[in-house]
């Protein structure tokens, strides 16, 4: 668990401080060069270093160990990072769209054509540093990491709604100047649309969803082909941060001494745990495999 949360942490860090310096580039080239979607780009690039933040204290916590307060760890401190990220792409978007209706509305000077240089090499930074925050939110099963790397696709996009706004309004001359305050509106829809993304498995992981069905039938498979084993029925799994938390109750021969049932739990333990790495724990139910009242024995 700790390997894991230093390696989103170090994604997160780095990711951190190319906002800072995104942020700063964008918000300077936006005012002095007359573009709202360029400044908006930049006030959302602002608040991804408030999200990264929230992120890199989630991955803190989650690192900690289990202790008597908390038996199964801090691991759900991700998810509630990565729903309060959520909450701030909603606010960012929000603020944004508000703020371009009102720029719409007030006549303003033209873009200047540096500034699509500016959001060039935005989007390309922002788009790589989105896929390898994703690849390290794959490999590490993080929440919190997968909605950071999800605020830098919403940056990608962002800068991609300026450029385009911001290209209408030098094409299409002084008539066309609010294109570019229309691109900031659009761009405050796509946060909000990667806002839902981010929150819905954060909301998933702290409601105790169970996980995809391929991974229940794994283990269920792996429990079933212990030697020993008749039977399971009752198997619910609860993810915990990057682990997850087994429930099942396994069906055996009644004759069973309680040595022989507690040797069998055991393997079947272990299997659920070779089958899927990230189980960190498994709670067993032995059960006497006995006919149901009305069958023949």
């Amino acid at each position: 668990m700790q390997t894991r949360a230093r390696r989103g942490i170090r994604a997160v860090q780095f990711g951190l401080l190319l906002n800072f310096a995104l942020a700063s580039i964008k918000v300077v080239a936006g005012l002095v060069g007359h573009s709202y979607a360029l400044v908006a780009d930049g006030v959302e690039s602002t608040i991804d270093i408030v999200a990264s933040l929230v992120v890199w204290g989630g991955l803190q916590i989650a690192s900690r160990e289990a202790d008597e307060d908390y038996p199964f760890g801090y691991g759900r401190a991700e998810a509630l990072a990565a729903a309060i990220v959520a909450l701030i792409l909603v606010g960012a978007g929000l603020g944004i769209a508000i703020a371009a209706l009102r720029e719409i509305r007030t006549p303003h000077y033209a873009p200047e054509p540096y500034t699509l240089f500016v959001l060039l090499g935005v989007i390309v930074i922002k788009e790589v540093l989105f896929r390898r925050m994703r690849d390290v939110a794959a490999t590490t099963g993080s929440t919190a990491v997968h909605a950071d790397a999800w605020h830098h696709r919403s940056d990608a996009l962002t800068s991609l709604a300026a450029f385009v706004g911001i290209s209408l309004a030098l094409w299409k001359g002084q008539r066309w100047a609010s294109a570019d305050d229309w691109a900031a509106l659009v761009a405050s829809a796509v946060i909000m649309v990667n806002a839902v993304r981010v929150a819905r498995p954060a909301i998933a992981e702290l409601m105790d969803r169970s996980p995809e069905r391929p991974m229940i039938e794994r283990m269920e498979s792996a429990a079933r082909g212990v030697s020993g084993v008749r039977g399971t029925h009752k198997l619910k799994v609860r993810r915990h941060g990057g682990a997850y938390y087994v429930d099942v109750h396994v069906q055996a021969d009644p004759n069973l001494t309680l040595h022989d049932a507690h040797v069998l739990s055991g393997k079947v333990k272990s299997a659920i745990r070779a089958s899927i790495p990230q189980v960190a724990g498994v709670l067993i139910h032995m059960e006497p495999d006995e006919p149901q009242s009305g069958e023949s024995a």
